[in-house]
C-alpha cells in the first residue's frame, strides 16, 4: 500500500479530522490537501472591530486598523498586527474586504487557521492565508503555504505554494517548498 493509499485509508477509517476528501494531490503547483473548515458562517453578521489604533480614510473608502487587531463576526475571530478595510456606501456604509498582515490567526470553536496574511473576501465569502499557513481541527492539522477557505461549501484548501507578494505589496515569505505536510489523529480501535 503507497503512502496515498495509507493515508486515504486512516481518513476514511475515522481519523475524526471531518476532510471530504483526503486527496493529496501532486499537481504542478504543488501538494494539495482538502478539509471542511468553518462551516455554516454567517458573512452577513456584523463585523466588530478593536485595536490600539483605527483611522478613517474616508475618500479612499477604507480604515487602517493597527496595533491588536480583534475582528469578530458571528463566532468567528480573526487577530493580527494590522489590517484594512474596504468598504462601500451604497444607501450605507457596506464592508466588502478585509486584509490583514502580521501574524494572523483566525478562530471559531475548536478550529483554528494561521498565516502571514490573510484576505477575506466578505462578497465571494473567502479566506484566503498565505505565508506559513496551518489549519488545526481537533488534533489535527495541516501546514503549507496558502490556504483557501470557501466559507460557502465549508471547504479548506492548504497548497504549498506561496504568493510573491501580499495584499500591501510588500513580499511575503513562509513557503513551504510545495509541499503540504500534516498530522491526522486516529482513533483507538478495538482489536
Amino acid at each position: 500500500m503507497n503512502r496515498l493509499s495509507a493515508m486515504k485509508s486512516a481518513a476514511l477509517a475515522g481519523a475524526g479530522f471531518a476532510l471530504t476528501s483526503l486527496a493529496i494531490l501532486s499537481t504542478g503547483g504543488g501538494d494539495v490537501a482538502h478539509a471542511q473548515a468553518l462551516a455554516n458562517h454567517n458573512s452577513n453578521a456584523p463585523v466588530d472591530f478593536a485595536a490600539n489604533s483605527i483611522e478613517v480614510q474616508d475618500r479612499s473608502d477604507r480604515v487602517v486598523i493597527s496595533g491588536n487587531v480583534r475582528v469578530t463576526q458571528a463566532g468567528l475571530t480573526l487577530t493580527a498586527a494590522r489590517m484594512t478595510v474596504a468598504y462601500t456606501r451604497a444607501g450605507g456604509t457596506d464592508v466588502n474586504r478585509l486584509d490583514a498582515t502580521g501574524g494572523v490567526v483566525v478562530t471559531k470553536g475548536d478550529e483554528r487557521a494561521t498565516g502571514n496574511v490573510a484576505i477575506y473576501d466578505l462578497d465571494k465569502r473567502l479566506i484566503t492565508m498565505v505565508g506559513n499557513v496551518e489549519l488545526r481541527q481537533r488534533g489535527n492539522n495541516l501546514r503549507g503555504g496558502r490556504l483557501l477557505i470557501d466559507l460557502n461549501t465549508g471547504r479548506a484548501t492548504v497548497d504549498g505554494r506561496g504568493a510573491a507578494r501580499g495584499p500591501d505589496g510588500n513580499p511575503v515569505s513562509g513557503g513551504t517548498n510545495g509541499r503540504v505536510t500534516g498530522t491526522f489523529t486516529v482513533p483507538e480501535r478495538k482489536q
